[in-house]
């Protein structure tokens, strides 16, 4: 199986995977979100480290619970090789109501076949009322007339 584009990346194939990652995640399908990973994919999300698709899909499936009306935009940051660095900020809400916006940065290490193969992420959650959201469109992908992180100024 293979997940184009492939490695070694350029600003046009890194940008292309960004933004394919930021799709699928805004899909909040935890079982086709997992199947970008290699199935040995090593994880650091925050404190907790992962291995593989199925701990991988748990988790997802865990926090897409707990993180309500989850958008995410992520911009790429730096590429090299098989590697790409992005940022990014999501908004969600508590089951409380009380709104979210994490800011974070991820590492990213892909195999030959484009499947990422290690994700080391640090985020830093902010809560925010509810009339400081920025992230305004239906569940699901991100418009393309959506402005980006920076030109949202986050």
């Amino acid at each position: 199986m293979s997940r184009p584009p492939l490695p070694p990346f350029d600003r046009d194939s890194a940008l292309e995977k960004v933004r394919a990652a930021e799709d699928g995640w805004n899909s909040r399908n935890p079982a086709k979100v997992a199947q970008a990973y290699t199935p040995d994919s090593l994880w650091r999300n925050r404190s907790q480290f992962l291995t593989g698709r199925a701990q991988i899909e748990a988790f997802l499936t865990s926090k897409w619970q707990c993180e309500q009306n989850y958008r995410l935009i992520k911009e790429l940051w730096a590429f090299e090789g098989n590697r790409i660095a992005v940022r990014f900020a999501y908004e969600w809400h508590a089951e409380n109501g009380q709104w979210f916006r994490s800011y974070g940065n991820e590492n990213w290490e892909f195999a030959a076949n484009g499947l990422m193969q290690r994700r080391i992420a640090s985020i830093n959650d902010l809560a925010i009322d509810e009339t400081e959201r920025k992230f305004f469109w239906p569940q699901g992908r991100r418009p393309d007339t959506h402005p980006e992180l920076s030109e949202l100024g986050l």
